[in-house]
């Protein structure tokens, strides 16, 4: 009888990404490759110029709307969570991440070994997108982006009572918020519906595609309104979104003395919302902090605990002193910022 193989005899860091020897496909390639497996939509993950791509129904639609991609260049192929398909000599599935709109984990079984890639996740409640779901293995291969005791996220109906509440104190004003258009808006959309405020949001036109790809999913979202060619008046005691960039940009002079908010974990750090000249920063994230971090490995219960990018010296420290055989994998091009 065979011996189960090592986790790191059958997955390899190449150039190109994380390889799957036996399955002949890359999770999340760096570039352009035959076969790839993508964990969600995000641009410092999902490439475009595949020739085959297996990912979850929602992210090959998004895929297809940030990459101009009409599928025909290659094969599309939908795999909806929980089921699982034979490539190469490897079964793989797709399991929720709780990342953004179809994110998942990829889970690998090869001859009684399994491996699982993260990607990025978040462990907080999200009604925008499927719930992480741990899942035992031998190796977990996660992400740190927040790998430090520093990063604590608040729960996020507190950020947005505090949003709402300087909406109330300033009417005169208008509230700018800096948001990713993939996951991030439609979160902070989703709960503002949730704390009660129904007005419609104006929202820059960058987020519109995503908007309503999410509302084409069944996600609710509230009433917006493109901020494209109002007057700077209509923008007084209003709510208004946009891309980070464009809130310190020549677009953001349309609206008249705002208050510059920004959603993201990275406003944890002072320093941050002063470079960015935030005057509201608000800790939404869409990365697991640290406790979540923590837990998550606790819970899969993986001997084995491989770390792709963000704080990875912090949380291979952890690791080895609670007696897991872990390593920093130092994957290269993955955006920080757009989480």
């Amino acid at each position: 009888m065979a011996a189960t193989p090592r986790p790191e005899d059958w997955i390899r860091v190449t150039p190109l990404g994380l390889w799957c020897e036996p399955g002949g496909f890359h999770v999340d390639p760096l570039r352009a490759v035959e076969r790839a497996v993508v964990t969600h939509g995000h641009s410092d993950h999902a490439r475009g110029g595949h020739a085959d791509v297996l990912a979850t129904p929602e992210t090959l639609a998004i895929m297809a709307l940030r990459l101009r991609e009409d599928g025909t260049s290659g094969r599309r192929q939908p795999l909806p969570y929980g089921e699982t398909v034979r490539i190469g000599e490897v079964d793989v599935r797709l399991v929720p991440a709780g990342h953004v709109l179809g994110s998942a984990q990829v889970v690998m079984d090869y001859r009684g070994s399994r491996v699982v890639v993260s990607g990025d996740y978040k462990r907080t409640p999200d009604p925008t997108c499927a719930s992480f779901e741990p899942v035992p293995c031998d190796a977990f291969v996660t992400e740190a982006t927040f790998g430090l005791p520093v990063f604590r996220h608040p729960p996020p109906a507190g950020e947005i009572a505090r949003l709402l509440a300087s909406v109330r104190r300033f009417p005169e004003r208008s509230h700018l918020v800096g948001v990713y258009s993939l996951g991030k808006a439609q979160r902070v959309l989703s709960l503002l519906r949730a704390a009660g405020y129904h007005e419609p949001v104006f929202i820059h036109g960058a987020l519109a595609g995503c908007c309503d790809l999410y509302r084409a999913h069944g996600i609710d979202l509230g009433e917006t309104e493109p901020a494209a060619g109002r007057k700077r008046d209509e923008f007084r005691g209003r709510i208004v979104m946009a891309p980070p960039s464009a809130t310190a940009d020549v677009w953001s002079r349309r609206v008249p003395d705002p208050v510059v908010a920004h959603a993201s974990g990275w406003m944890r750090v002072r320093q941050r919302a002063r470079q960015r000249q935030v005057e509201l920063p608000l800790v939404v994230s869409d990365h697991a902090d640290w406790d979540e971090l923590l837990l998550t490995v606790q819970e899969v219960g993986a001997p084995k605990v491989w770390v792709t990018h963000g704080a990875e010296e912090a949380m291979v420290y952890w690791c080895r002193r609670q007696g897991y055989d872990a390593r920093a994998l130092s994957l290269v091009g993955r955006d920080e910022e757009e989480e």
